[in-house]
């Protein structure tokens, strides 16, 4: 055999190989997945039975979601005695879907559901999901803005009454909850800056093509307060009721559905995040305490919600000490 039929042989073993581990990940993925599936089963039935729990804390467990929302989310649901026909849901921000609010509501609760994501590789896996053919699960790959939202779900065949509504963008999600309403959810998660305290209605000023990887080298300045949702989420009728102990997620129920569960508002709702995140202006993490990471935005612009007017982190934060 001479060098150049060698060297073939070699890239075409090399080749055999590559598709023999991958296939070896996704089924091991797949049997993890089954793990967690049947030790959530047990757990879901525990905190659904709970409907006398005030604090979502005592809900929380994570199968798929990012930290504790996947149990939050059952709990919520139960509470608000969701019916069969509104089991759907709309999710926005998933990036590969492998972390998501949504994906136990698909897997578990068998919910038809859209994500949407501007990265078109994290789509592209999620179209490769060999168990996708089991689920009612629309994938669009798309850039959201607050002009183009309304369009990108209706265009999907998604409209009126749903489930569950998850905002996940880390920019313009104020916004964009702002202008959705092709869609009427029953209970909405978005995201919040914890950076941005609990006094003031504050948000990072609109602008469609936001990036907070462009925005601020340290990847924190984005999103809005929890304040800015809770008002923003009494125009749309809804209460809110809580956060999850992460800092980073809060929920949302309209009024009409929610059986006893206690509205809070945002100073009570508010949990501080402890998740360091930050990045120097090379983009290399360098975990930075909170203070730290205030200071490293401080000078950053937001919109006060209720005055109207431009401030700055650090006015919002001095505010919030005051």
């Amino acid at each position: 055999m001479n060098l150049f039929s060698l060297a073939r042989r070699w890239m075409q073993l090399f080749r055999e190989d590559a598709v023999a581990i991958r296939e070896d990940i996704v089924a091991l993925r797949a049997d993890i997945s089954d793990v967690k599936m049947l030790a959530a089963k047990a757990i879901t039935r525990r905190v659904t039975s709970e409907v006398d729990a005030i604090a979502l804390e005592a809900a929380e467990f994570r199968v798929f979601s990012q930290f504790g929302e996947d149990g939050i989310l059952q709990y919520l649901i139960r509470r608000a005695r969701i019916p069969r026909e509104l089991t759907s849901f709309v999710e926005f921000g998933v990036e590969d879907y492998s972390e998501a609010n949504t994906r136990f509501l698909l897997v578990n609760d068998n919910w038809r559901g859209l994500i949407m994501d501007a990265g078109a590789a994290n789509m592209a896996a999620v179209r490769a999901w060999p168990l996708r053919w089991k689920y009612d699960l629309t994938i669009k790959e798309a850039f959201i803005d607050r002009d183009n939202i309304n369009d990108l779900i209706a265009s999907a065949g998604f409209s009126g009454p749903i489930g569950v509504l998850s905002i996940d963008i880390d920019g313009n999600d104020y916004w964009v909850w702002e202008r959705i309403s092709v869609i009427d959810p029953i209970i909405v998660v978005v995201e919040y800056n914890a950076l941005f305290g609990a006094a003031r209605a504050v948000t990072v000023p609109y602008d469609p093509t936001f990036d907070y990887a462009r925005a601020h080298h340290s990847h924190l300045y984005w999103g809005c307060s929890l304040r800015a949702l809770e008002l923003l989420a009494g125009r749309k009728g809804y209460a809110l009721v809580g956060a999850n102990s992460a800092g980073n997620n809060a929920f949302f129920v309209r009024r009409n559905y929610l059986n006893g569960q206690p509205e809070l508002n945002a100073a009570q709702a508010y949990r501080e995040s402890r998740f360091r995140i930050s990045r120097d202006s090379n983009g290399y993490f360098n975990f930075l305490p909170r203070q730290a990471q205030i200071a490293e935005i401080a000078d950053m612009p937001l919109l006060d919600i209720e005055g109207g007017g431009m401030t700055k982190v650090r006015d919002v934060i001095l505010d919030c000490l005051r």
